[in-house]
């Protein structure tokens, strides 16, 4: 039995680097940050955790599921987009206005959590597109499957730990370092959106599925 069978380690590498530049893990701080980083140290850390499981569970569920679910609800890759780019927009608008910030429910620490760390900023439309291409490119074989789940797995963990300790930053930065950072992860995040949503158009003229 040949080593591919049981471990395909180019797959592996070829998926953890594109999750990896995708999902963008040093990237997902400002915005963690921005949302929770005037929260207790334990909560940051369950919004962390939370995050991470949101968007695991959700790539994990494209990856076994995501073809037949886009094909049954006549979904495309664009429309994904589409969705994404406005949801992330609206989060944007509200770091740039300061409206998002203070504490007004238990409640609001999970819903950070669920959105928009946990999708669509973490497990977005390109994260889920990749993941869809990574199991086409498996073909049914066991060794490049179990590759492909680890490479989901090491990028979450990477992305956990940035996130994890992002505390770090927060005791160089301090409180006003905080509010600039979240003006910051707002003006990007509606970049991001902006290109989402430019991306979204250009698949719909081109037909795309």
């Amino acid at each position: 039995m040949a080593i591919a069978d049981v471990f395909d380690a180019k797959l592996f590498m070829s998926a953890t680097i594109t999750l990896v530049v995708i999902m963008d893990p040093p990237g997902t701080v400002p915005v963690f940050l921005s949302l929770v980083g005037r929260k207790p140290m334990a909560v940051r850390a369950r919004a962390a955790r939370q995050a991470v499981l949101v968007s695991l569970l959700v790539i994990s569920l494209f990856a076994v599921a995501g073809q037949a679910i886009l094909a049954y609800l006549g979904i495309g890759i664009p429309a994904l987009q589409g969705a994404g780019g406005l949801l992330l927009l609206l989060i944007a608008l509200q770091l740039l206005t300061g409206s998002g910030h203070e504490p007004e429910a238990a409640a609001e620490d999970v819903n950070v959590a669920l959105v928009p760390l946990g999708t669509p900023l973490l497990a977005g439309p390109g994260a889920i597109a990749a993941t869809i291409v990574f199991v086409r490119q498996a073909d049914g074989h066991i060794g490049a499957y179990i590759a492909l789940a680890l490479a989901i797995v090491m990028t979450h963990f990477v992305i956990y730990i940035c996130m994890r300790y992002s505390g770090v930053v927060i005791r160089l930065i301090k409180e006003s370092g905080i509010t600039l950072l979240a003006k910051v992860a707002g003006l990007l995040l509606a970049a991001i959106a902006v290109e989402l949503v430019a991306n979204s158009v250009r698949g719909f003229i081109a037909g795309g599925n």
